[in-house]
Order: C-alpha cells, then structure tokens, then sequence
C-alpha cells in the first residue's frame, strides 16, 4: 500500500435478531429526551415502531415524532427537523428506517447548534462543523441495507427547488454512537427497495475499488465483499425471507463504507455525482439512479484503467484469463457486471426511471464535479454519459 491514512471508527454496532435488546442500555447514556426519525410509516404496519416505542417508554425517555422522511431527504424536512430538534431541547436523535432517515437524522444533528446558515456552510461549501460547535448525537435502528451511513458520517441532502442533490461527509464526530442492525428488519421492505441497496452496496465497493495500480489490501477486502453480495443477491433475489442472504448483503454493507476499504485508495465518486443528479431529476431510489449510468461510466473508466478491470474480471467474476488480452478481460468483466444486474431486476437506463433527452442537459448542470480514480470528467464527458445511458 502507497498511500498514508489515520483510521478510526467509533460507532458501535448491534448486529442480529436480537439486537433490538441491546437499545435500552444504550439508552442509559443520553439524556431524557429523543427525536424519533423515520420515514412514510411502513415502520408502523410492520410493528418495528411499536417494539422501539415500548422500549423508549421502558428506559424513561420522552420522545417527539418527526415522521415522513423520504427517500430522497430535502432541505425543507431538514429545515422542519432542526426546528422540531431546537423546539424540544433534543439529547439524542434515533434514526428508525433505511440510509435516507439516517442521513437525514446527522444533517439534522450537525445543524441544530449552528447559528448561520447550515444549507451553505455544510453542503454548499463542504465544511466542518466548527470545533466548538455543540453536535447532537446520533444512533440508527436500521430498516434497509444499503447506504452503510449506520457507520459512517456521510449525509445527502435534496433542494427540490433547485433540482440539486449533495452529499457531504462529516468528521467522525457525527458517526452514529450506535447503530442496531437487526437483518429480519430488512426483510419487510418493498423488493425494489431491496433491489436499489443491493446494487448501492456494490456501486460503494467499486467507487472505492477502481482507483490507483498499487497492490493495496482494501482491494483484496473489496474483492471479497463485491463476491459476497454478488452471491447474496442472488438467493435473495429468489427468496426475499432468506435470513442468511439478507444478513450477508446487511453486514457488506456495513463494511462496504464505513471507511475501511477506502483506506491507502484515491477513490472515485463519480457514478455517484452523476446519480445523485439522476435521482434529483426523476426522484429514483439511489441505488437505481446509480445502476443506470454506470455501464457508460465504466466502459469509460476502464480504458484508463484496464489492469484493474482485468483484475475485477478475474477475481470477482472468475472470468478465465486464458486466450484473452488484458482488454478482452476488462470488457467480460464489465459484460457480467451487466448480466448481473439484470438478472436481479436493475434498470440499465436513466430512461427507464423517467429521464427524458431534454432533462440532460439540467443533470448535467446540477451534477458535482469531483477528482476521479481513472477519469478527470467534464461537463462534456457527463453530457456523453448521460446520452449513451439514454
């Protein structure tokens, strides 16, 4: 490994179907009152609020509701959020539900004691949390496998507005403190919704994954986890109830980013950046925005960087390398990349989540820009992307 880091995580997690057991302790280090985030309300047909709601009553705790986070969190919930949070002198915030409601719930934990405006400080301008400010702390009850922000600082924010969705990554104070990770939970989600985490978990492992030649063990862990889900998905796919399917795709995404395997690597979040657009434009779950740009993202990518493409072929993939240059390799394993995907249900095209020829140029204007593993891209590029992913 070439590269130099500092590593540290300090979120502790719960994992399993008994997991939910643990809260109550955990509760006994925060003050008496928590706001309870989560999403439409399927928390309460499939009777996980309830079960959180008996335990918060239990350890003592008085607890103000702010329902309807959506899959694509905006800047006017935020806003509703910081005030119900300021209104109610909140000791901790509880995120009950997928990645939205617990990115949601740190956006809402960073701007509550910051007194100027939060929207341009944390998102626009991409800064800290002065080292002063006061943090309200956050934990997750997490619903839907996917994001990994159980472990991580990372947030995504929507001004519907504008048509303009950001990510930001906070310091590692805003990790969750706790984050409970009970795999029956998963299982009551819709099957698209399952669909759209699997192929954020994998599309997490690539970013990371197609950056840098050097020989760096977080490529050998990424190989792992990308064969893990891979293999996961496919049962789950087949059977939704299967426990150790969903428990293996929860836990790789757990791991696929809480900062571990990006570890010594450049990264490159640019399927990302472009999805995030995507997915402001036409209102599409993450991981699906993501799935239908990458195949045009990639095939791009991988002339840059080919000798780590014929590595995904072959290590990921077991595709033979015999009677095969090194191109033949990287464009089979892109090939099964896209097999893959449509063999568990994932939409190949922005067309096919509601994107029309005459929105590209608006995702392409609202699409962050960012350094990238293999690629330095342009507006221009985006446009050609964004075209070939018609």
């Amino acid at each position: 490994m070439l590269g130099n880091f500092s590593y540290y995580n300090p979120t502790k997690l719960y994992f399993g179907d008994e997991s939910l057991n643990f809260l109550k302790d955990e509760l006994k280090g925060y003050g008496p009152v928590v706001l309870l985030n989560y999403g439409s309300g399927s928390v309460k047909r499939n009777g996980i609020y309830d079960q959180v709601v008996a335990i918060l009553r239990e350890a003592g705790k008085t607890f103000v509701e702010n329902p309807g986070v959506m899959t694509n969190p905006t800047l006017e919930k935020l806003n509703e959020g910081v005030k119900i949070a300021r209104e109610n002198n909140v000791d901790l915030i509880l995120a009950l539900g997928g990645g939205s409601v617990c990115d949601y719930s740190k956006a809402v934990a960073a701007s509550v004691y910051y007194e100027g405006d939060y929207w341009d400080k944390f998102w626009l301008k991409q800064e800290q949390p002065d080292a002063d400010q006061k943090l309200l702390p956050v934990a997750c009850i997490l619903t839907m496998a996917g994001t990994g922000s159980e472990m991580n600082a990372g947030t995504v924010i929507t001004d519907a507005e504008h048509t303009f969705k950001v990510g930001h990554v906070f310091d590692s104070r805003l990790m969750p403190k706790f984050s409970i990770l009970n795999p029956k939970f998963t299982m009551t989600v819709p099957e698209n919704q399952m669909k759209a985490g699997i192929y954020d978990i994998m599309n997490h492992i690539m970013e990371q994954y197609f950056s840098d030649f050097d020989d760096n063990t977080s490529d050998y862990l990424a190989e792992g986890l990308m064969r893990s889900v891979i293999h996961s998905s496919r049962i789950a796919v087949k059977n939704p109830q299967d426990y150790e399917a969903r428990s293996n795709i929860m836990w790789t995404a757990t791991w696929a980013l809480n900062t571990l395997i990006g570890l010594g690597k450049k990264e490159d979040w640019m399927v990302h950046m472009i999805g995030h657009s995507v997915g402001a434009w036409t209102h599409a779950p993450h991981g699906y925005a993501l799935a239908s740009v990458s195949m045009a993202y990639y095939r791009r990518a991988m002339k840059n960087g080919l000798p780590k493409f014929a590595r995904f072929a072959h290590n990921v993939w077991d595709i033979p390398t015999e009677g095969k240059t090194e191109r033949e390799l990287a464009e089979a394993g892109l090939e099964t990349l896209k097999n893959w995907m449509q063999e568990i249900g994932l939409p190949l095209t922005i067309s096919e989540l509601g994107a029309t020829a005459d929105m590209i140029p608006g995702i392409t204007e609202t699409t962050v820009v960012y350094p990238a593993g293999y690629l330095d891209l342009t507006k221009e590029d985006i446009t050609e992307i964004l075209k070939e992913s018609i």
